[in-house]
């Protein structure tokens, strides 16, 4: 019996990986436990279950690994974010990489990541060797393509920002940025997301209230329609295992303007404007000219309509399967 850590499925990166991975993995039941995996405790409880049922393997698509090695195991690693980005950490979440995920990444048959940044940062942590650690990337839903509905968006063109207000994801960057163009009046920027209240304090600040719109509940489809509808996907953090969102909005046909750092050069090749996230005026400039070249949108678009055909869940899952069978 093979099991599949399946209480990762939901709207968010490792979500969208497990459940696209879960539908295309053959052989895997799921896992018949509940509690969230990204609990401190689930590691503990974890290996209470599988000493139980004592699977072949156990396959988790996030970084849960289960305390000593009640069974053969393989867990995926999307980035080192919360050991990365200062803002992000705190001593119980550092306690839980060298306590639980270091130790696992050295127990586990392979561990599994999606680019080759996070690939390289993960070996130099845990010191092991690159064949221990494979990356099989991301993949594009189906539901993100050219065809479909168009959001209107708020009645003149919107830049579009996708992900959450979390400090490694520099909306605080953007917000400045966007403040400092000419583009406030005629042009607007919406946001996926919850804001928070220090979120619209800043948007107060920098006296953008008219020009932003938060959705913070949107579906694939929804989603979709919006990159659809956009001028642009502005995606400028500062840290990204991946970046989803620059692959699905090139789907679509939307221009992307990202950060030169992390793992979004690699995602996003030439097909993308590409500037130092922490530049407020080099992300002020990439946003204008977005705005003002209509002939860089048109080629931006071409690119990236080409870049993302090299990134499907096939693939990714193919990939998967092929290290669960080398490794397990």
């Amino acid at each position: 019996m093979r099991i599949f850590d399946t209480r990762w499925h939901g709207p968010h990166g490792i979500g969208r990986f497990s459940s696209e991975i879960h539908g295309r993995l053959a052989g895997f039941s799921p896992i018949e436990m509940r509690g969230r995996p990204s609990s401190p405790l689930d590691p503990l409880r974890l290996s209470r279950h599988l000493r139980a049922v004592r699977p072949d393997l156990f396959f988790s698509p996030g970084y849960n690994a289960p305390l000593g090695a009640p069974c053969p195991f393989v867990f995926c690693i999307h980035d080192l974010n919360h050991l990365c980005v200062r803002q992000n950490s705190s001593p119980l979440k550092r306690a839980y990489y060298e306590l639980i995920i270091r130790p696992g990444v050295r127990r586990a048959r392979a561990v599994l990541t999606v680019s080759e940044f996070s690939r390289n940062a993960i070996c130099e942590w845990a010191g092991v060797t690159p064949e221990r650690v494979a990356n099989v990337g991301n993949g594009v839903s189906e539901v993100f393509r050219t065809e479909g509905p168009v959001h209107p968006g708020p009645g003149r063109p919107y830049f579009l920002h996708v992900g959450n207000h979390r400090p490694h994801k520099n909306f605080d960057g953007l917000l400045r940025a966007f403040a400092a163009s000419r583009l406030p009046g005629s042009f607007a920027l919406v946001s996926t997301g919850r804001p928070s209240d220090e979120v619209r304090r800043t948007v107060a600040r920098l006296r953008l209230t008219d020009s932003l719109t938060f959705m913070p509940e949107v579906s694939d489809d929804q989603l979709a329609a919006l990159y659809r509808g956009a001028l642009a996907l502005a995606f400028v953090s500062l840290y990204e295992g991946f970046g989803l969102p620059i692959v699905e909005a090139m789907a679509c046909g939307t221009p992307v303007l990202s950060s030169n750092v992390a793992s979004m050069p690699e995602v996003a090749g030439d097909a993308a404007i590409l500037v130092d996230p922490t530049d407020t005026d080099a992300i002020r400039e990439g946003l204008e000219r977005l705005a003002g070249d209509e002939a860089l949108r048109q080629e931006l678009r071409s690119r990236g309509l080409e870049r993302a055909k090299l990134f499907s869940w096939e693939k990714t899952a193919r990939k998967v399967a092929e290290a669960l069978e080398q490794f397990a």
